[in-house]
Order: C-alpha cells, then sequence, then structure tokens
C-alpha cells in the first residue's frame, strides 16, 4: 500500500508541474487539464475519495473540484456514494483509443498466431469496455468457429471467458456496481442468468488465473483465458482460445491450451510497461 501511495504522490507532484508550466500557453485548454488532473488523482485510491481530498492533493478549489466531479459524473466517468466519489469503468474508454492503436495490440498479433499454430484454434485479445469486451486482436483457424468475430467485435463480459478475467481484476467497488447494474440474457440454455451464481465464477476466474466458458455465448463453443498483465500488474487485456466441444474437452483446454496462453501473457508482460 505505501508502495502505491507514494506512486500516486509523485505522479501527482509530476502533473502539477506539467500543468504550471502549460497555464500560460494560450493553445492550452485549462478546462480540460483539470479534468484530467481530477481523474488521474485518483490513482491508487481504490476506496475513493472526497471532494476536499481531490482539492488537497491537486491544488484545484473546492469549487472546481465539485464542478468537474459533477460533470464526470453526468458523463458516466465516476460515481458518488454520499461524498465519496469513485471512478467507473467508462474510464477505461479513455485508455482504450491509446490501447487499441498501439504498438501492444501490434505486438499480440503474433503471439496469438503462436498460440494458433501450437494448438490449431484461434485465440483472440480483447478488452473491457463498460459491461462488453472488445475484440482488439485475433488469430483464426482454418476453422472459424464463430461467424463474424473480428477485431472491433464488442461481446457481454459476463458470458466470455475473457470477460470473466477481466471483470475479476476490477476493484471491488467496481465489481459490485458491475453486478448491481448487469442485466443477465440467457444467450443459450447454460448462461449464467442469476448473480450470486456470476459472482462465483468470476471469483473462481480471480482465483484460478484463467475462466473457461462452455457454450454459454452460443452453442457448441467452449473457451478458456488468462489475464494480461503489465510489468506493473495492472491487467489490461484478456487473451483466449474457442474451440468446438466436439473438437477440445475441458480437460484439454486445461492440459494444452491453458499453457500456451501463459506463455502468451508472459511475452506480452515484457512489452507492457
Amino acid at each position: 500500500m505505501g508502495t502505491a501511495k507514494s506512486s500516486s504522490l509523485t505522479h501527482e507532484a509530476g502533473s502539477a508541474n506539467v500543468f504550471a508550466a502549460q497555464a500560460g500557453n494560450p493553445d492550452f485548454v485549462l478546462s480540460l487539464a483539470r479534468g484530467l488532473r481530477v481523474i488521474e488523482s485518483f490513482e491508487g485510491h481504490l476506496e475513493g475519495r472526497t471532494i476536499i481530498e481531490v482539492s488537497q492533493s491537486t491544488g484545484l478549489s473546492r469549487a472546481s473540484i465539485r464542478r468537474i466531479l459533477l460533470t464526470l459524473e453526468r458523463l458516466g466517468y465516476v460515481e458518488r456514494s454520499r461524498q465519496v466519489y469513485r471512478l467507473k469503468t467508462q474510464v477505461l474508454r479513455l485508455g482504450f483509443s491509446f490501447l487499441s492503436s498501439s504498438s501492444v495490440v501490434e505486438a499480440a498479433r503474433p503471439v496469438l498466431e503462436r498460440i494458433t499454430e501450437r494448438v490449431h484454434e484461434s485465440a483472440s485479445m480483447s478488452m473491457l469496455d463498460g459491461t462488453e469486451i472488445v475484440y482488439v486482436a485475433r488469430s483464426a483457424a482454418s476453422r472459424v468457429l464463430a461467424a463474424g468475430l473480428s477485431v472491433g467485435s464488442r461481446l457481454p463480459a459476463y458470458c466470455t471467458s475473457m470477460g470473466r478475467v477481466l471483470l475479476a481484476s476490477l476493484p471491488e467497488a467496481q465489481l459490485e456496481s458491475y453486478l448491481h447494474e448487469v442485466r443477465l440474457k440467457a444467450h443459450t440454455p447454460r448462461t449464467i442468468t442469476r448473480i450470486p451464481q456470476l459472482k462465483k465464477a468470476i471469483l473462481s476466474a480471480l482465483r484460478n488465473g484463467y475462466a473457461i466458458v462452455d457454450q454459454e455465448l452460443e452453442a457448441g463453443l467452449r473457451s478458456i483465458a488468462v489475464p494480461v498483465l503489465t510489468r506493473s500488474n495492472q491487467v489490461v487485456a484478456a487473451i483466449n482460445v474457442g474451440t468446438h466441444v466436439t473438437r477440445v474437452d475441458s480437460s484439454t483446454l486445461v492440459k494444452v491450451c491453458l499453457p500456451a496462453l501463459q506463455e502468451g501473457a508472459r511475452t506480452l508482460r515484457e512489452i507492457l510497461i
């Protein structure tokens, strides 16, 4: 906890220095800078922050902080519980624009291709965007299982293996908020449609370090996924292998596909700072 807090304070100090240096620049959008500074001030504060605390760490007036937080709340980037504000998963959209066009995604493609060559099944990478996962890279085997899946495709997080491991990485408050807001739909007779069961599956993914989803999204589709972490242990994406139930059973997923995914995740971790 001490290391995280120290890192957060260093980041805030660096932001303050940049803010002061650019404040007199006529091309510098002051209101935008203040809003981003407020968002950055939540780093390392999973329990949330009050207006007073944000004001103290940013040096901005309480009146300014209040207006910024109310704006962010209406836009869906923060939520409030009494006097405490917390970031919502909507904030991930800001990072998604960068990650989806960065060299990280480019680096993921050969990693996914190696996984496909090793297990002879399609491999994909996705990121969490609100209640959905977004495919950002994909290596398709010659047998295409799910029609229409490509980069940019969106699927509900709750009934996908990549979604489960990404949801498992959320702070507890964000996960509880997600579970409160999500509307579960039965895509197949196997789809989990009860919140207690879904939470149990998500916590199992957190405990095991991987998730298997068996025909919950599409009949015949079985998949396994692992999280992709940065070197600072932040989960930024997930990679998976998708198979057909007639070709690969759950035991084979764990024995053959899981090691290939774990190796791929380790390779990607070396790229991510």
